[in-house]
């Protein structure tokens, strides 16, 4: 069957507002849309409004097909209240002679540029996803025509040892089609590297200086990728915010978790942020967000009339956000070890989609729309207990003769650590739709298997004419719906059927869609849609100063109480199924853990 629409990437185009700009009819004729406030900002306000309050003015204008400027009626202006004229127009609009000079200003793409710099480009997160990811837009098309890309860090480095580093982890793995060496040396001529610190203010002023000589006079918009540690956070935000934004164009920033490591911190780490950058300037990344089947969560509802209807306590027993890896910290436990799995994954990951799952209905697809019914979610969830909550580490454990570390045996792990690897929790959401209902959430590392899925248990029949046949466990006749984030990509609807023949038997059958079968397209990486996501200016999937406080408001309690009590963790053997306190905990609320049935 054929898809219904296909397109090789988005549409978009570069302006010099946040938003993209885009094309739409205008009483019946073509006509595209411009903005540009920051030409608006320096050639039409008063000279008293100061550059804060300027930059939050938006002023539309219509250009025809025949190149005359329909004027707008009203200055849009968020903060500092302008005097009304008759007709909706205020005392600021300019001329129509300042119209076209502006409109002339921004309707070349051609005059705009986007440069991305990658701070702490020397790193694994960058050369393992960020360049990669960079790379695949540029392949597909969806980067504008005119960009740069800056790798900053403190290593010495030339742009020469720069491109070889980055070229040892790009792959054409879009269906390895023509021409992948020659777009790989064009992209590669369009990276570059500056050495410098990241508090150091003057070394960002050098970089500005490169930036400028790049962008050739054009309108810079600049997005700065901080793939560093959280404690230089706000040194290198500082500096970017003074020496090296843009002056015409826009400024954004993107900040890799982890987001503080409680309430407190957090709170400080956004509060420092928002003294040199806007909240709208502040993209805070969860590349767990950027997985399709995680984007595909309000599509599956929201737009199949049959799940909607069935999307709260009255069907639904339970919900399971599982995330396991297969493999233990490997040289990464002093990072790790700070944290633990609750900060690492609960807190973050499987929070976030759990909102997405529980939100009620946006009133559009409006990033903010959907953010505001996220942070409900957030704030009506009850608040976390200790005993609803299991901890675990992993031991050493010798199977097949290879014998594998426990997590204290990493090197880079303090002796005699308590810190988790494995935790399982209930939550609730004391709303109208969820009461009552348990999310369970589990995450460990040195598990059986590797994956992330999102099990929803229905409710069992009531009344079934078919009990008999399923005898006295009635979660065999269960309908489970399961979303597999990862790996195989896949959606499936357990349901009960009858096996052909003469006699009445049933069987648990499996309605599967199992994308790598269904589509030929590889799926994007996560940080490919983040980094579009990014550009264009779109934040539906980046998280909000008030998101990140609710998230932590629900964890940051019991993550005191667990270290202020020294929990010693339950042990469990690398390559195991976890701890059993794990399954105690499920049975408490009748639940049975979907991933350990017999059928997985």
């Amino acid at each position: 069957m054929a898809a219904l629409y296909s397109t090789t990437c988005r549409s978009h185009s570069y302006s010099l507002l946040p938003s993209s700009s885009s094309s739409s009819s205008f009483h019946g004729q073509n006509h595209q849309r411009l903005n540009f406030s920051s030409y608006i900002a320096k050639r039409v306000l008063p000279a008293k409004v100061s550059f804060h309050s300027r930059r939050n003015y938006h002023l539309n204008v219509v250009l025809m097909q025949d190149g005359a400027v329909a004027t707008p009626a009203t200055l849009v202006e968020n903060e500092t209240p302008f005097k009304k004229l008759k007709g909706g127009l205020l005392s600021s609009v300019p001329s129509t002679q300042e119209f076209k000079e502006a409109a002339s200003f921004d309707v070349n793409k051609d005059q705009s540029t986007v440069s991305i710099t990658v701070v702490g480009a020397s790193g694994d997160l960058a050369k393992k996803k960020i360049f990669p990811a960079l790379f695949a837009l540029y392949y597909e098309g969806c980067l504008p025509k005119h960009f740069t890309i800056f790798g900053y860090a403190r290593s010495k480095m030339t742009d020469a040892e720069l491109r070889n580093m980055v070229s040892k982890t790009l792959t054409c793995r879009i269906d390895k089609r023509e021409n992948c060496g020659e777009k790989m040396d064009q992209f590669l001529k369009r990276c570059f590297y500056h050495s410098g610190q990241y508090d150091s203010l003057e070394n960002f002023a050098e970089l500005d200086k490169k930036l400028k000589e790049h962008e050739g006079g054009r309108v810079s918009n600049r997005l700065f990728y901080l793939s560093i540690p959280p404690n230089i956070f706000i040194d290198a935000v500082k500096c970017t915010s003074s020496s090296a934004s843009s002056s015409i164009g826009w400024t954004r920033v993107i900040v890799e978790k982890p987001f503080g490591r409680d309430s407190d911190s957090s709170a400080a780490l956004t509060k420092a942020l928002k003294q040199y950058l806007e909240e709208d300037q502040i993209f805070r990344i969860d590349h767990y967000l950027g997985k399709e089947l995680v984007e595909n969560l309000s599509v599956l509802r929201f737009s199949n009339l049959i799940f909607e209807p069935l999307w709260s306590r009255r069907y639904i027993r339970n919900v399971q956000l599982i995330f396991s890896e297969d493999f233990g910290t490997e040289g990464r436990g002093g990072y790790f070890d700070n944290y633990g799995i609750i900060r690492d994954i609960m807190q973050n990951h499987l929070l976030q989609i759990l909102a997405l799952f529980a939100m009620e209905t946006p009133v559009s697809l409006d990033a903010e729309d959907i953010r505001n019914e996220k942070v409900k979610v957030l704030r009506s969830m009850r608040p976390l207990q200790l005993e609803d909550v299991v901890v675990g580490q992993y031991n050493s454990h010798t199977k097949g003769g290879v014998t594998y570390p426990a997590y204290i045996d990493d090197s880079t792990v303090p002796k005699g650590s308590l810190t988790p690897t494995f935790a399982a929790a209930a939550l609730f959401i004391d709303n109208a739709r969820w009461d009552g209902v348990p999310f369970l959430m589990k995450a460990g590392k040195a598990l059986h298997k590797k994956r992330a899925e999102i099990r929803v248990q229905f409710r069992h029949v009531p009344g079934s004419l078919y009990n008999q046949d399923f005898g006295n466990d009635l979660d065999l006749a269960t309908n489970e719906l399961v979303i597999r984030v990862q790996p195989d990509e896949a959606i499936d609807l357990k349901i009960n059927n009858k096996v052909p023949g003469l006699g009445m038997r049933l069987d648990r059958s499996n309605l599967n869609l199992l994308y790598a079968a269904r589509y030929s397209k590889e799926i994007p990486d996560a940080y490919e849609r983040l980094l579009l996501d990014a550009i264009e200016g779109e934040r539906r999937l980046f998280i909000r100063s008030d998101e990140l406080d609710a998230a932590w408001a629900l964890f940051t309690p019991v993550l005191k109480e667990l270290e202020e009590k020294n929990v010693i963790p339950e042990y469990y053997p690398y390559g195991s199924r976890g701890p059993v306190g794990a399954h105690y905990l499920a049975a408490r609320y009748n639940v049975r853990w979907g991933d350990l049935s017999i059928e997985q």
